[in-house]
């Protein structure tokens, strides 16, 4: 599959990866989906649903790649942070959506399975003020999945705040 581009405006420093069809959304919403584990490693997880937390408030840019396998030649100098985590794609259908009103921003069609999604976080010490959209803030996500049964947290890279 071909890498796909995505631009778009969220809220709470925060979007979403996620089944299309998914009954556990509602989870993305509970005190302990943003656990401290999971605003730490910048991912939380339920079966159907990925938060990703962001640097800045209001625009997120970023790519998303479907591969065969997992990468194995990563330069890490590249990146601020990488984390990986598991997601269920049941339906075929992965969504990225915004927060909070969770509008479709990029719908891929994929075989149904269980993934492997790694988050590649650049630019964020470019996000001067964290809680305000800023048309400055060059903030980038790359986003590689793979099938997989490895449905666990994993911080490869932790970013340090400055």
């Amino acid at each position: 599959m071909k890498k796909q581009y995505f631009k778009f405006s969220t809220q709470y420093r925060q979007f979403y990866i996620e089944d299309k069809d998914d009954n556990e959304k509602g989870n993305a919403g509970l005190p302990d989906f943003w656990s401290e584990e999971a605003f730490n490693s910048r991912l939380a997880m339920v079966n159907g649903v990925i938060g990703v937390g962001t640097e800045s408030y209001g625009n997120i840019k970023g790519e998303i790649e479907v591969l065969e396998k997992p990468n194995t030649n990563i330069d890490y100098t590249k990146y601020d942070h990488v984390v990986e985590g598991g997601i269920n794609i049941s339906s075929g259908e992965l969504q990225i959506k915004d927060c909070p009103n969770a509008n479709l921003e990029l719908s891929l069609k994929i075989d149904p399975g269980k993934y492997r999604v790694r988050i590649y976080s650049s630019n964020l010490d470019s996000v001067k003020d964290y809680d305000l959209p800023n048309d400055t803030d060059d903030d980038y996500y790359r986003i590689e999945l793979w099938k997989s049964d490895d449905m666990e947290r994993r911080v490869l890279k932790q970013y340090e705040y400055k």
